[in-house]
């Protein structure tokens, strides 16, 4: 049986992949572009997940989520990084988060932590930033896909194939469609 916190983190992981199988996607040149000239670039985004997830899960429990040495606000400045560089901030992020999900168990889900001063318990602080990831990472797909445009690989059941998807369904959990996507990244 699945446990609560290990639920969470493969939701965690399903919009890790979601975003990875996204920037996979585009050449080096569309993580940086601005589309339409207003609005946030992939990369913009990236180092804001990154710096979010460090900042509130690094010393998880006993410290402040929102970390004095982080600079939120630098985090929207356009910036010009190379793709090795942004992946390299986006999975530290990531890996700050996972670390300090393995750490926890379902007993631990009434305890409290602070963010910016406020209470919450971890449950919530949990879910809030599954929300918070889930709301960018979909910024980045949306991103992709219009900059990607008709080469677009749909990174869910595409857009016709339903009934098909329907007849062997195989991404039903967070789990498995995170490992889908994977799979399907390795071989393009």
């Amino acid at each position: 049986m699945t446990t609560v916190v290990g639920s969470i983190s493969d939701e965690f992981g399903r919009y890790k992949a979601l975003g990875e199988g996204a920037i996979a996607q585009l050449p080096e040149a569309d993580l940086t572009r601005l589309l339409g000239g207003y609005g946030k670039t992939i990369a913009v985004i990236v180092w804001h997940i990154a710096g979010n997830l460090q900042s509130r899960f690094t010393a998880f429990r006993p410290s402040d989520g929102e970390k004095p040495w982080r600079n939120r606000d630098e985090e929207f400045e356009t910036r010009l990084v190379a793709r090795r560089d942004l992946l390299a901030r986006w999975e530290a992020g990531w890996q700050t988060l996972f670390t300090a999900l393995r750490e926890l168990e379902d007993g631990d889900l009434p305890s409290t932590v602070t963010i910016r001063g406020q209470r919450f318990t971890i449950n919530d602080a949990l879910h809030r930033a599954l929300a918070h990831v889930s709301y960018h990472v979909g910024q980045i797909v949306y991103l992709a896909k219009a900059l990607k445009g008709t080469g677009w690989t749909s990174l869910s059941i595409p857009k016709g194939a339903s009934a098909a998807y329907n007849q062997n369904p195989g991404r039903e959990t967070a789990a498995a469609h995170a490992a889908g996507l994977k799979d399907r990244l390795s071989r393009s």
